[in-house]
């Protein structure tokens, strides 16, 4: 999702985490879109200082969900793991705790900033038994792998071709091998109470950029079929949304996808700053009203495994 910002006690909107003036000043300082282009391979969501930071806050409130879903699927110490579309590889490092020093971790995404990200990170942090490769999930084959598993969240509502890069993802795993995905089915459900017209109808444009980008917001709903197709079980379905009040944790992910979102929207040309203005303002007039909840975008859990032949 897009990024905006959490409540605090006093049901005023706060900057995201980690960032205000220095985040700022980086910001001013970061390249230009085309810019960008020239030198790497861009998401419709942008691959800004930002929209990292906005990332890692997004792992952070979903980490007890896939953490859950991972030990589920019986992900476990020794194991080879594939974090597809990795991006800045917070899930990515997550996974490597999992499966200690005697397994392996690889990351793949397209964008050589994000990885640049997440090899630093891994480095930092000691991790050596985590790897990151680039490659377009569009475009590009897996490198030659045995997976016990795979994880992915909310990468197959952005590619062109998602049945194909299914297809490769499943070809990769060991009969016996697990994939754990989390993908949205109704991203229409994400609705603040107070309703207001204005998000509703930023809902859409967001829908319609990804679109515009070869995605589907909701592809989880053919995701299951394209499973069984493949030779998979579906051992496990279930839905995920929350009712966020503005001071709960959840709250800090739509919130922060507001805020980048809309000047995201702004800087693709399909959004007018006054209209993304007048957005802001509707969304922080609905979470700041006594008794304002929001319902998230619904996201469908899928753990499936591989047929033995």
């Amino acid at each position: 999702m897009l990024a905006a910002a959490g409540a605090d006690d006093g049901g005023t909107i706060r900057a995201p985490e980690s960032s205000g003036v220095a985040a700022r000043n980086a910001a001013s300082c970061a390249p230009t879109m085309e810019e960008r282009m020239g030198t790497e391979k861009d998401y419709v969501l942008g691959t800004h200082d930002e929209e990292i930071e906005r990332l890692g806050l997004q792992n952070r409130v979903w980490l007890p969900r896939a953490s859950d879903a991972w030990r589920r699927a019986g992900f476990t110490a020794g194991q080879t793991l594939l974090d597809v579309g990795c991006g800045p590889g917070w899930a990515t490092l997550d996974l490597a705790g999992i499966v200690g020093p005697g397994g392996r971790v690889l990351g793949v995404d397209r964008s050589r900033r994000f990885l640049d990200v997440a090899r630093e990170r891994a480095r930092a942090n000691g991790i050596a038994h985590a790897e990151f490769h680039e490659l377009d999930l569009d475009e590009q084959p897996l490198p030659p792998l045995r997976l016990d598993g795979a994880w992915s969240r909310w990468v197959y509502a952005f590619v062109r071709d998602p049945r194909a890069l299914l297809a490769r993802v499943a070809g990769a795993l060991r009969p016996g091998g697990t994939m754990v995905l989390h993908e949205y089915v109704d991203y229409r459900a994400w609705r603040p109470s107070p309703e207001r017209a204005e998000f509703a109808w930023f809902v859409e444009q967001v829908i319609a950029s990804w679109r515009e980008h070869g995605g589907e917001p909701d592809v989880g709903m053919a995701l299951p079929l394209w499973l069984v197709e493949l030779g998979f079980e579906v051992r496990e379905l279930k839905t995920l949304q929350a009712a966020a009040r503005p001071d709960d944790f959840v709250s800090r992910w739509p919130d922060a996808f507001v805020g980048v979102g809309l000047d995201r929207l702004v800087e693709l040309g399909r959004v007018d700053r006054a209209r993304a203005d007048a957005v802001r303002r509707a969304y922080v007039e609905s979470q700041s009203t006594p008794g304002a909840f929001q319902l998230t975008p619904t996201v469908i859990e899928i753990i499936a495994i591989k047929r033995e032949r």
